[in-house]
């Protein structure tokens, strides 16, 4: 089923097919209203709204990004990889074992999906033929004068106070107990190529940056990574914005509403992203960014050391409880299975990501 016998992170030579995008994430949660309060808050539209399920959207031409299903327990489901031709839908299926039928989509877009399992126990759904909507109109970034150029004369910067408008769901973090077997299913089955991987002392790695495999066009630094967990967690997803004034418009406004901050204004390492976290109501970190990098199929991958000051190149420093799961007795006995039976997993490298991100 994975490419066997190559540790990862590694290309795939020939995947089963090439992800075309990060087509919409997908949570349950008890409170739709509190979710929807803050998710526009953030900046995100509610794209369609039905009786336990509602579907947020960016201001791009795709139906929704982010759908949020009504449950009595609040959990991160999985999401979507769009990919070009329905016959990739079928390859999907012939090849990764436990894959669904093909079935049709009763959602904004319609379309047709299979649902996959990856090795980490996340849901997977493989979307072609999703219908586009018009775009929304969307402030355009401002112009900036530097020392050197002065684009802007006798005009004055006054960007409106108001949620920052999300143009598009930009990538999604997950932790993975099984970190060599799950990666390995997205580069052979999806296509994705390691950008950049953080390794531990030892050379193995802790964290893996994936991008879209689309040729000769730019792709994102990262549209997916994996971070060596000791259960699967959702991480954060991110969202981009038009500008750097987008990302402080939407801090302050975030800020006013009652909003938990996470971590920022700063620049990521891997990426140049300049971030900005939230936490909503559940305690699930959202990321604005803006000034993303774009590799295309031909940069190679990077390789850097893993510790909590590889983070990022300015403002705060990662605070020390951002990558720490919400102990409960539950996580701690499935972190014990884990440690038992995966190849990935020691106690001695969970002490070294620890002390590294002390």
């Amino acid at each position: 089923m994975t490419h066997l016998g190559t540790p990862q992170p590694a290309r795939h030579p020939q995947p089963t097919v090439k992800a075309a995008a990060l087509a919409y994430l997908r949570f349950e949660r008890p409170d739709l209203d509190e979710a929807e309060r803050f998710l526009t808050d953030f900046g995100l539209r509610v794209a369609d709204r039905r009786r336990d399920a509602l579907f947020f959207r960016a201001t791009g031409a795709q139906p929704f990004c982010y759908v949020v299903q009504r449950a009595p327990v609040a959990r991160f489901v999985g999401f979507a990889l769009a990919v070009g031709a329905r016959s990739d839908l079928e390859k999907l299926r012939a090849a990764v074992p436990g894959a669904s039928a093909l079935e049709s989509v009763d959602e904004p877009g319609d379309g047709e999906r299979v649902r996959l399992l990856d090795p980490s126990g996340f849901i997977i759904e493989a979307v072609h033929g999703r219908a586009p909507v018009t775009p929304l109109p969307h402030r355009v970034p401002l112009a900036i004068n530097t020392a050197t150029e002065h684009p802007r004369i006798n005009a004055t910067q006054r960007p409106e106070l108001v949620p920052a408008e999300v143009m598009k769901l930009g990538h999604v973090v997950i932790e993975v107990p099984e970190f060599q077997a799950t990666c390995a299913w997205y580069t052979q089955h999806f296509g994705f190529i390691p950008s950049d991987v953080q390794v531990l002392p030892d050379g193995s790695p802790a964290v893996v940056f994936m991008r879209l495999d689309l040729g000769d066009v730019p792709a994102d630094h990262h549209t997916l990574a994996l971070v060596q967990g000791i259960v699967p967690l959702y991480s954060h997803s991110a969202y981009e914005v038009s500008d750097l004034d987008a990302v402080g418009i939407g801090q302050r406004v975030l800020r006013e509403r009652g909003w938990k901050h996470a971590w920022g204004i700063g620049r990521h390492i891997l990426g140049s992203q300049i971030f900005d976290y939230w936490k909503d109501p559940w305690g699930d970190k959202h990321e604005h960014y803006t000034d993303g990098d774009l590799f295309d199929a031909a940069q190679p991958m990077g390789v850097h050391a893993f510790h909590r000051g590889a983070m990022a190149q300015w403002g705060p420093a990662m605070p020390r409880r951002f990558a720490q799961p919400k102990l409960s007795p539950a996580l701690i006995r499935e972190a014990l299975r884990n440690l038992q039976r995966s190849p990935d997993l020691s106690v001695g490298k969970l002490l070294t990501i620890a002390r590294l991100l002390a």
